[in-house]
This record gives structure tokens, C-alpha cells and sequence, in this order.
């Protein structure tokens, strides 16, 4: 008969084995399970059909910018010459200026006019870099004027009634409508806006945000090659 020896730290090494694996048998589960329950709250509550309406209606702005481009180019004036008048004639901080502008309050010019302006730079990466930058701190802008108005009452209430559906929308799925907002064209302004007023953590839209330079470097594949 041989006898085996088993020590009692190797039983407890053992055993620990057998509890962490079973600890990370049961966090997979829950992680598992959370991932579940966010797919299912996030398809009752409309997110899902929500962005695929959303990217319905941009894929139609899309084509209309770009048959719009074309128009342009062919029977009024050559597009790359006009962009060539527009670089030469206005300063380059006065156009970076009004885009500023237009990204803090509601989005007013399409991105996408300023994205053909930078493809004709002397820089044209560093100019659409400066433009996704501005862009992105301009949704900085905005979330911080919603924050402010709401300590202005008749502001306040216009402002729930004119944008209810979004800050419903940003009360109801938060980060994933601010990313919906940095990928699409819609005005991103506007759901920053909208976080602000409801106080949606900042570091949310700090980081859902800097999805704004992909926006802009994917838009830039396709507009570059338009304007070129």
C-alpha cells in the first residue's frame, strides 16, 4: 500500500482554484444577463427602431448633399473652383470661426460643406482634424448652455416643450442617443443640448463624443473624392 501526502496548502490552493473559477462562471452569467437585459430594454423602449429610422433618414440627406455636389459641378460652376474662390477669399479663422458657432447653438450649416472647404487647404487632414476638434468642443459648448438654461425658468420650459423628444430620448437611453448624435447627420449640438438640461453626466459626453472624428474621417473618404 503506498501512502499519498497531501499537504494542507495544496487543498487550499485547491479549493481557491475551484472558488474562482466558480466566481468567474457566475460574473460571465451576469454579465451575460446584463447584456440581455439592456437588448431588451433598449428594444421596448424604441432604441432600436429608432436608429434604424435615423439611418433611414440620413441616407437619403447623404445622397441629396451629394446629387446636390454634382448639381453644382456640372451645370453652375466647377465645384473645385468654387471651393479654390471660397479657401482664397475667406480667412481661414473666420471659417473655423463660423463653424464654431454653428456646432455650439443647434448645428445650423451641414459639417459637410466645411469638410469639402478643408479637402481644398493647403492642409486638408490638419484642417479636417481642426474642423472634428471644433465640432467636438462645440457639443461641449452646447451641453454647458443646457446646463445654464435651465436656471432660466421661461427658457427652460420653452426648451422642454420645443426639444421634448430628445431630452425624453437622452432621459430614456442616455450614451447610445449622444453616440446616435456624433455618427449621424443629425445635428449633434442638439442632443448635447439636450444632455445638458437633464444634467447627463459630462463625462459621458466627453467620451461618447470623440466618436465625432470617426464622423468626420469617414465623411471625408467620400467628400474628398467628390471635391477632388
Amino acid at each position: 500500500m503506498y501512502q499519498i501526502s497531501i499537504s494542507k496548502d495544496y487543498i487550499c490552493n485547491q479549493l481557491q482554484n475551484i472558488k474562482n473559477r466558480n466566481m468567474n462562471i457566475t460574473q460571465g452569467k451576469r454579465k451575460k444577463s446584463r447584456i440581455k437585459m439592456l437588448h431588451q430594454y433598449y428594444g421596448y423602449t424604441g432604441f432600436y427602431s429608432f436608429l434604424g429610422s435615423s439611418m433611414l433618414k440620413a441616407i437619403p440627406l447623404i445622397l441629396l448633399f451629394i446629387v446636390g455636389i454634382l448639381a453644382i459641378h456640372f451645370f453652375v460652376i466647377d465645384i473645385n473652383s468654387l471651393l479654390n474662390i471660397v479657401t482664397e477669399s475667406f480667412p481661414i479663422a473666420g471659417v473655423l470661426g463660423v463653424f464654431l458657432i454653428s456646432e455650439s447653438i443647434l448645428g445650423l450649416i451641414p459639417p459637410e460643406l466645411f469638410i469639402a472647404w478643408a479637402s481644398k487647404s493647403a492642409q486638408p487632414i490638419f484642417y479636417l482634424s481642426a474642423l472634428a476638434l471644433i465640432s467636438y468642443v462645440g457639443g461641449i459648448i452646447a451641453y454647458f448652455i443646457g446646463i445654464s438654461i435651465t436656471k432660466i425658468p421661461t427658457v427652460h420650459e420653452y426648451l422642454e416643450v420645443k426639444m421634448a423628444k430628445h431630452i425624453r430620448n437622452i432621459r430614456k437611453w442616455g450614451g447610445f442617443l449622444i453616440v446616435v448624435g456624433a455618427l449621424l447627420p443629425i445635428p449633434y449640438s442638439i442632443t448635447t443640448l439636450a444632455a445638458g438640461i437633464i444634467k447627463y453626466p459630462l463625462k459621458g459626453v466627453l467620451l461618447f463624443g470623440l466618436l465625432r472624428f470617426v464622423r468626420f474621417y469617414l465623411y471625408a473618404i467620400a467628400i474628398f473624392n467628390i471635391v477632388d
